[in-house]
């Protein structure tokens, strides 16, 4: 990048960067060894919990995680495992995941993660291109897939069931106890001989369109997440995390280096239709989520508060404008006056409290990543007195890079770096990042040198704070030369229509703008009972002119807030959902827009009659 193009750069307040690089003078090489670190600190600490078979939830401690760790990195060893050897983990969030990856970290190796959602083709090329000589997997269903012809796999490791093709992963353990019992070292020599440019993660790209992309993370990468994480004091000891994303992503790799470097317990349970009931059961403090959650639980809280109208309803919604407007007043850095700030106490007393006490009364925040979140609906939450800080950061770039800080947060952004990383705005509005968080290279390419480029196009606002204006590669030309940015788009409309799952926005190279919308199934479910609309299933209820009514009337509002160019002037509601299992989601729940128009482009065509 040329001096020209670094006309608009962003960096960490000085106070954190301060703190960073104290941290960094003495960070140790590896995940490993931050693991060795934290167990040798807090070893009585609880490090984890999770529920068992039964639902009964148990607890872990940092002494207990780190000689689960010890055995599983002896087992490998065990097993031929080699330095930089590609050990494969498929399986859903669960404690076991985070067990294997930091066995393997303290074993030298490196994890490949692979989505339990891949496909057979999908997770046969990951394998063979990463060369994996080892796969822990979830259970026997997965076995086809890992095994499959060609496959470079020589052992398989089971965390559920026992199948004759596979080790079991209590098994691995017992190896690995033998070892340590033959050789008590090994696993210390282990994990001292790595080095923070050694390869600890691929993480392979779900994109669009082509083969994924293995994205080489070193030690480097995590070991600067969590350290990054302490700086900016994303979280503290005294915290409790709910994690349930998918740890294949880097997102949920970026929080396990996190947690470990702060060294604050983590409940883990990657099933999204316990999270509801485990809330209020566990009453984290500290929850990541994408934004497809909040808008769901704000459509949710909305349609129970308005079900009924009159007085409910009403009480709600005065409620819900005090708890805004004293949000408003505490990021301005204001007192409230008197009669505010009464009003605001006598609100949280009969309505916002009663809220948060469904997600556990505990709450301090929320952490939004992977794609846009409504700046609206961030505040809608902020009303009830639940923060959302929305993050920024790629896969390439390990992740957390760019997020909003608790006190200074500026809805409808992403916030600042993490300190010890620069974000720049190239002439063309493309930005760029560099820091010790980007990685290496891709697998089997050339090596990052310098800036890496986002393919997202941003802005950095007034206040200091970077905004995401949209992805590069999707802003749409119509045929009449007006530029378009979908995302933007999307993001409005999910806050202003409770219904809606997702939207595409579409245009490029046509005369205007028209949109495929999903809609929510439990939501329309519900919409349908309520308003007496017959239907047996979701095609046939999103079909129902009352319902497309309701549709109109919510693209209408968006519209009137959209220049011309932009509005939507058609759209179609689909009779099937978008879906991960489908190929129309990424597991982070992000529309793969090209993968939608492709597979509804007949569809898409009736828009345009003529």
């Amino acid at each position: 990048m040329s001096a020209h193009d670094r006309q608009h750069r962003l960096s960490a307040p000085a106070t954190e960067v301060a703190a960073w690089e104290r941290l960094w003078q003495t960070a140790p090489a590896s995940l490993g060894a931050l693991l060795a670190e934290r167990v040798a600190r807090t070893p009585d600490a609880e490090a984890y919990r999770w529920p068992d078979p039964d639902g009964e939830w148990r607890s872990q401690t940092w002494a207990q995680a780190g000689l689960v760790a010890r055995e599983i990195a002896a087992g490998l060893l065990a097993l031929g495992l080699r330095p930089q050897d590609r050990v494969a983990v498929m399986s859903g969030t669960r404690v076991e995941w985070i067990h294997a990856d930091l066995g393997v970290m303290c074993a030298g190796g490196a994890t490949t993660t692979v989505y339990p959602t891949s496909t057979a083709e999908d997770v046969s090329y990951i394998l063979a291109d990463s060369d994996s000589r080892i796969a822990v997997v979830e259970n026997a269903g997965y076995l086809d897939k890992v095994l499959a012809a060609g496959s470079p796999v020589e052992h398989a490791v089971l965390i559920d069931g026992a199948d004759p093709r596979a080790l079991t992963l209590a098994e691995l353990r017992g190896r690995g106890r033998a070892l340590l019992e033959a050789a008590p070292d090994a696993v210390t020599a282990a994990t001292s001989a790595v080095g923070s440019d050694q390869l600890a993660t691929l993480i392979y790209t779900s994109g669009t369109t082509g083969r994924p992309k293995g994205v080489r993370l070193p030690h480097r990468c995590w070991i600067y997440e969590g350290l990054a994480g302490q700086a900016i004091e994303l979280a503290g000891p005294d915290d409790l995390g709910y994690l349930w994303l998918p740890l294949a992503h880097a997102f949920g790799k970026a929080l396990i280096a996190t947690q470990i470097a702060i060294g604050y317990p983590c409940a883990v349970d990657g099933d999204l239709t316990r999270i509801i009931g485990n809330l209020p059961l566990v009453r984290p403090t500290v929850m990541p989520a994408v934004p497809r959650i909040f808008e769901k639980v704000h459509a949710g809280v909305l349609a129970a508060a308005h079900r009924d109208g009159g007085l409910k309803a009403r009480l709600f919604d005065w409620a819900v404008d005090a708890g805004r407007q004293a949000a408003r007043t505490r990021r301005a850095g204001q007192r409230p006056a008197a009669w505010p700030a009464v009003r605001h106490r006598i609100a949280d007393r009969l309505v916002l409290a009663r809220i948060r006490a469904r997600f556990g009364g505990r709450m301090r925040y929320f952490i939004s990543g992977a794609a846009a979140l409504s700046a609206d609906i961030a505040e809608f939450f902020d009303a009830l007195g639940l923060p959302v800080l929305e993050g920024y950061g790629l896969t390439e770039s390990s992740a957390a890079t760019v997020v909003n800080r608790l006190g200074t947060v500026e809805y409808g952004t992403v916030g600042v770096p993490f300190p010890g990383t620069v974000i720049a705005i190239a002439d063309d509005g493309e930005i760029l990042i560099k820091g010790p968080g980007v990685m290496t290279g891709y697998h089997g390419g050339d090596e990052v040198d310098g800036w890496l480029s986002t393919g997202d196009i941003g802005e950095i606002t007034a206040r200091g704070s970077l905004k995401i204006t949209d992805r590069k590669k999707d802003l749409i030309k119509t045929s009449g030369g007006k530029y378009v940015a979908p995302q933007s788009i999307e993001t409005r409309f999910a806050a202003i229509c409770p219904l809606s799952a997702q939207i595409v926005v579409h245009g490029e190279g046509r005369k205007y703008i028209t949109a495929l919308i999903d809609l929510d199934p439990q939501a329309v479910r519900s919409w349908a009972k309520e308003h007496d609309v017959p239907g047996a299933d979701h095609a046939e209820l999103v079909r129902s002119p009352q319902l497309v009514a309701v549709v109109e009337r919510y693209i209408a509002e968006l519209n009137a807030g959209l220049g011309r160019w932009e509005t939507i002037k058609q759209f179609a509601i689909l009779g099937t959902n978008l879906t991960v299992e489908n190929g129309d989601l990424t597991p982070s729940l992000k529309v793969r827009r090209r993968v939608v128009e492709q597979r509804h482009g007949d569809l898409l065509d009736t828009l345009y009659p003529g």
